[in-house]
């Protein structure tokens, strides 16, 4: 998986490109955190991402979960119908701020 990083004044883009498992999920917990540390919106695009295991699933509330805590905002945006299909079998797409 890959990760591109888009900075703005409002706002750090996310984009992730690829699957995002077991092996992936680190990577993007590091970058999530790092930028949770000093952004007030992180935007997660997932219009590049093929796959979600419950690793990245994880990843991504353990995310939803900081961005409340430090009053940040975790948004996901660009959803492809295959993960959507899993966030609405896992009950994720009542749980993330998904737009």
């Amino acid at each position: 998986m890959n990760i591109n990083v888009i900075k703005s004044e409002e706002k750090t883009i996310l984009a992730l490109v690829g699957k995002l498992d077991a092996i992936t999920s680190p990577k993007l917990q590091d970058a999530l955190l790092a930028e949770l540390g000093g952004e007030k919106h992180v935007e997660l695009d997932l219009s590049g991402l093929a796959y979600i295991s419950s690793a990245g699933l994880r990843v991504l509330l353990m995310g939803e979960k900081t961005a409340k805590a430090y009053d940040r905002r975790q948004t996901i945006v660009n959803i492809t119908p295959s993960v959507m299909e899993v966030f609405e079998m896992t009950g994720f797409s009542n749980v993330l701020h998904i737009e």
